[in-house]
C-alpha cells in the first residue's frame, strides 16, 4: 500500500509538472512580440539579466533589448507585420506589445535609447490614433501607418 502511495504522489508530481510547464509555455507565447529576420555582425538580445545572441529565427518578448555592436544590424519582424531595423550602435526596447490577430487591436511601445531605427508599420498603427509609440531619450512618437527613421543620440547618463 505504501508503495502505491508513494508511486501515485511522484504521478502527481509529474502532472503538475506538465502542467506548469505547459502554463509556462503557453504564458511566453502570449507575450512573444516578434522574430529576428536577420542578423549581421554582433547583435545581442538582454533577456532576465543574461545576453543572448540575437540570431535568425530568435523569439523576442516584451521588455527584451536589443543591442547592436559597432558592425552590427538586425531586422525585427513584429507579430502585426511591422518591421523594425536596427542599425550599428544601436539599442532598442519593446517596453509592451500586445496583439489581437483576430481583430488586428493592440498596443506596441517601444523605446530606441541609441542608434538608428527604421519602421515600416504593421496593422497596429492602422487600428487606432494611440496604439504605437516609439520613445527616444528626447521625444514620444504618436504612428497612424506610416514608414519612417528614427535618430537618437547617445542614451542619456
Amino acid at each position: 500500500m505504501k508503495n502505491m502511495f508513494k508511486a501515485l504522489g511522484l504521478d502527481l508530481i509529474l502532472l503538475s509538472f506538465i502542467v506548469t510547464t505547459a502554463l509556462t509555455s503557453a504564458a511566453n507565447a502570449a507575450d512573444n512580440a516578434g522574430l529576428i529576420k536577420t542578423s549581421k555582425g554582433n547583435v545581442n538580445i538582454e533577456r532576465n539579466g543574461a545576453s543572448l545572441p540575437a540570431t535568425i529565427g530568435t523569439e523576442l518578448f516584451v521588455s527584451d533589448t536589443i543591442v547592436t555592436g559597432t558592425d552590427g544590424s538586425v531586422g525585427i519582424t513584429l507579430q502585426d507585420g511591422t518591421l523594425l531595423s536596427a542599425g550599428p550602435k544601436s539599442k532598442l526596447i519593446l517596453n509592451k506589445f500586445v496583439f489581437d490577430a483576430t481583430t488586428g487591436k493592440g498596443e506596441l511601445d517601444a523605446s530606441i535609447k541609441r542608434g538608428t531605427l527604421a519602421v515600416v508599420s504593421g496593422k497596429l498603427s492602422k487600428t487606432s490614433k494611440d496604439a504605437v509609440v516609439y520613445r527616444t531619450p528626447t521625444s514620444i512618437l504618436g504612428v497612424r501607418g506610416t514608414e519612417f527613421i528614427i535618430e537618437a543620440g547617445d542614451e542619456e547618463k
